[in-house]
């Protein structure tokens, strides 16, 4: 069967699958199962992987997707890799290095897709879920959803898909 079938077209001519394969893992849940089970997702027929920052897997999901490409499984692309922006990146200058560093630890030259994660900003910065002294999540209260599609311009070529997607 025709695997376009399985898929949709984009308004750019490329098509994402149906079906996804998700790569979030509980904690306790050790990280290199991310890389045995992405490499059976892919055996398995997935061409979808759907990764985000914030998952803490992305390495052992690009180990996964290099080595099923270098054995000839897959092509790079076959593969439609979407990953997400998260919370505490949403301020326009921090939305590239996000992006390059998930770039960086899934071995990949771009996403096909990347997309915000859920529609809420915390506080800007590494810790990615900032709290207060009583333990309540601290949110950026300066950030309005204000992303232009100028200002994803700024990702040209490091994603196919630039189209501005308030939330997924």
């Amino acid at each position: 069967m025709d695997p376009k079938v399985w898929c949709l077209e984009l308004n750019d001519g490329h098509f994402i699958p149906v079906l996804g394969f998700g790569t979030y893992a509980l904690e306790e849940v050790p990280k290199s199962k991310a890389l045995e089970d992405t490499k059976l997702g892919i055996d398995a027929g997935f061409r979808h992987i759907d990764c985000a920052h914030v998952y803490g897997n992305e390495k052992e999901v690009g180990l996964a997707i290099r080595s099923k490409i270098e054995d000839g499984t897959v092509k790079r692309e076959d593969i439609f890799c979407n990953s997400k922006l998260w919370v505490t990146f949403l301020q326009p200058e921090l939305v590239r290095p996000a992006l390059e560093q998930s770039l960086k630890n899934l071995q990949l030259d771009y996403v096909d897709l990347y997309i915000i994660h859920y529609p809420t900003a915390l506080k800007p910065g590494e810790e990615l879920f900032p709290e207060d002294e009583h333990g309540k999540a601290i949110f950026d209260t300066v950030f309005e959803f204000q992303l232009t599609s100028d200002d994803m311009k700024v990702l040209d070529g490091l994603n196919r898909n630039l189209r501005y997607l308030p939330f997924h």
